[in-house]
């Protein structure tokens, strides 16, 4: 764990420790140390991820609640275009005063690192096949067209090339010149 001054996740909470009942609330813009995410689209490096952060002091330990926003980068499944999506999502963690509790998450000195629980909630938000638009057509599956591109076209006749041959005999006439009769 990196320390409270350089971890951008890490939220001091000297001020609600041991006092039940207590409340406070946060925003902040976090510029994302490293990427969310390993799909086809992630929360890249250097973006600007919003944190608006309620913080409650409970008997057990700190309650963390919150949304958090970003913009997604990555490319379309179906066409491969680049694309970029908003992110918008909703976490609460409890951090436990003390470690012997069956809680995930402690409480550390006097600070409360929350980038596990928003890069969870980030990364599990994040569609696993990310589209261009709901009714994207994709690419064509011969040229490799992107179909919305292309527009309305009659799709090319595909021949299966284990009947290749029969198409030459159509393609002549039904009949091979250059063979011989063959007797019985």
């Amino acid at each position: 764990m990196s320390s409270p001054a350089s971890n951008p996740y890490a939220i001091r909470i000297r001020d609600l420790a041991q006092r039940p009942g207590e409340m406070r609330t946060l925003e902040r813009d976090i510029t994302v140390p490293e990427t969310l995410g390993a799909g086809q689209i992630v929360v890249p490096e250097g973006a600007t991820l919003q944190l608006d952060l309620r913080l409650e002091s409970l008997h057990e330990g700190i309650l963390v609640s919150g949304h958090a926003s970003a913009e997604a980068v990555g490319a379309c499944s179906r066409c491969l275009i680049e694309i970029t999506e908003p992110v918008e999502v909703d976490f609460a963690e409890l951090f436990a005063y003390d470690a012997s509790e069956d809680f995930d998450y402690q409480v550390h000195d006097d600070h409360v690192d929350c980038e596990p629980v928003v890069r969870d909630a980030v990364v599990l938000s994040l569609p696993f096949q990310p589209v261009c638009r709901p009714d994207c057509p994709g690419l064509d599956p011969v040229t490799g067209e992107r179909l919305a591109d292309v527009g309305e076209r009659a799709a090319p006749e595909q021949i299966d090339p284990r009947w290749a041959a029969l198409q030459e005999l159509r393609a002549n006439g039904g009949a091979n010149t250059d063979a011989e009769p063959t007797e019985r």
